[in-house]
C-alpha cells in the first residue's frame, strides 16, 4: 500500500495540518485528497510548467485548491471534489394501466415477484393495446411503488392481554449500519467497544453492561434490571462521565438495546457508532475477553447481590477500581490502564487526581 506524508507536501503556510488529520482519514475520497496534495507539493517545487506535463494541471487548478484550503482553515476535506450529480434527475414514466395492474395483483397475492406478474402483465396488456414492459422494468416498478407506500404491507395483529387492546406490528424497513472496517484506534477515546452479558441465576436475570477502550483497556461495568435503549442510554452517560479521555467512537453489537434511545444519546453527543458484522464476536475481541474476566474473578463471586442491583453495582465500583488503577495487563506492558494512559497519553503538566475519576 502506498504511504504519503502528507507534511512534506506544504511549505510555509499549510504546515499546520496536523490537527486536521482525522478530517481526512476516514474521508470516501481521501485517495484523491492525497493526488492533490502531491500536485501541491510537486507545482511548489518544480513549477507550473513541469506539473502541467507531469499531472496535466495548470496554474489556475493549483490556486483554486489552495484557495480552498485557506477558506476551510486548512482543512484536507477541502480538496474532495463536489458531487457533480445533477440536481434534477429524470424520473420514471410508467403507464397508469401497468402501475394499478401491479398495485391490484400484488394486492390479490401478497409477496409475488416480477418473474411471476410478467406473463400476466403481458397477457393483459396486449389485451388492452398497450406495449408491454420487460421483467427488469416491473422489478423497477415494484421498488418504486414500494418506496412509495403503495403496496399492501404485511402487518401482525396482536392482543394485550390486561387491557384487552389490540396492536398492529408492521415490517419496519431496516437500517443501514455503520461498520468498522479497516479503521484501527491510535488514541484513548478513539474506540469503545460496549456488549450486555445477560447474567441468570436461581432464576433471577440481571444484565451486566461492559466496556472497554482498546488503546489503554480503561475498563467500566453496570448492572440493570432490563436490557432496554434506556439502560444503554443511562450507561452511556455514565461511561462518559468516569472516562478520563474524550470518547468519540463506540462499537456494538446488533442488540436491541442499542438502538433508539442509545442511537439517539449517540447522536446528541457527536458519537460514531459502529455496529458489529452479524455472528462475528470476533469483532469485539478485546470486550469479550473482558466479559470473561469480569464474570470469573467478580459476577459469579456476587451472585447474592444480585437481587438488589444498587449493592452489586457499589461492590462492582470497587472491582472497577482495583481493575483500572491495580491489575497489571500484559497487553499494555504490564501496566494498570490509568497508569499507561498517564505515562503514554497525558502531558507531565496534569495532575495524577484523574486516578479517582473512576469512582462513580
Amino acid at each position: 500500500m502506498k504511504q504519503i506524508y502528507l507534511q512534506s507536501y506544504f511549505k510555509s503556510g499549510y504546515n499546520r495540518f496536523m490537527q486536521y488529520v482525522n478530517n481526512v482519514l476516514e474521508h470516501p475520497q481521501r485517495v484523491i485528497i492525497e493526488k492533490r496534495v502531491e500536485i501541491i507539493k510537486f507545482y511548489g517545487e518544480f513549477g507550473a510548467r513541469a506539473t502541467r506535463k507531469a499531472f496535466q494541471k495548470g496554474r489556475s487548478t493549483i490556486y483554486l485548491w489552495k484557495h480552498k484550503l485557506r477558506i476551510a482553515g486548512g482543512k484536507l476535506s477541502a480538496l474532495a471534489p463536489r458531487n457533480r450529480a445533477p440536481q434534477h434527475k429524470r424520473k420514471r414514466i410508467t403507464h397508469p394501466f401497468i402501475t394499478q395492474f401491479i398495485i391490484d395483483y400484488r394486492t390479490r397475492h401478497p409477496g409475488v415477484d416480477k418473474t411471476t406478474i410478467t406473463p400476466v402483465l403481458r397477457t393483459a396488456c396486449e389485451q388492452a393495446g398497450i406495449r408491454p414492459v420487460s421483467e427488469s422494468t416491473v422489478g423497477r416498478i415494484i421498488h418504486d411503488l414500494k418506496e412509495t407506500g403503495k403496496l399492501p404491507r404485511a402487518t401482525r395483529v396482536s392482543i394485550n392481554g390486561r387491557s384487552g387492546k389490540l396492536r398492529v406490528w408492521e415490517p419496519k424497513r431496516p437500517t443501514k449500519k455503520t461498520r468498522r472496517g479497516s479503521f484501527c484506534p491510535r488514541l484513548p477515546g478513539d474506540l469503545v467497544e460496549i456488549d450486555t452479558v445477560d447474567i441468570f441465576v436461581a432464576g433471577l436475570k440481571r444484565y451486566l453492561i461492559t466496556a472497554i477502550d482498546l488503546s489503554t483497556r480503561f475498563a467500566f461495568a453496570y448492572i440493570y434490571k432490563s436490557s432496554s435503549s434506556h439502560c444503554a442510554r443511562d450507561f452511556l452517560e455514565k461511561l462518559i462521565t468516569v472516562t478520563p479521555f474524550t470518547i468519540s467512537k463506540i462499537q456494538t453489537d446488533n442488540g436491541h438495546e442499542f438502538l433508539k434511545h442509545f442511537t439517539q444519546a449517540c447522536q446528541s453527543k457527536n458519537l460514531v457508532h459502529y455496529f458489529n458484522y452479524p455472528r462475528h464476536p470476533q469483532s469485539n475481541a478485546h470486550l469479550e475477553r473482558f466479559n470473561r474476566t469480569i464474570q470469573e474473578q467478580f459476577a459469579y463471586w456476587n451472585t447474592d447481590k444480585l437481587d438488589e442491583p444498587s449493592l452489586f453495582n457499589r461492590h462492582l465500583m470497587e472491582y472497577l477500581l482495583w481493575y483500572n488503577t491495580e491489575k497489571p495487563h500484559r497487553s499494555i506492558g504490564k501496566l494498570s490502564p490509568l497508569r499507561y494512559y498517564l505515562d503514554k497519553f497525558v502531558t507531565p503538566q496534569k495532575s495524577n487526581m484523574l486516578w479517582t475519576l473512576t469512582n462513580f
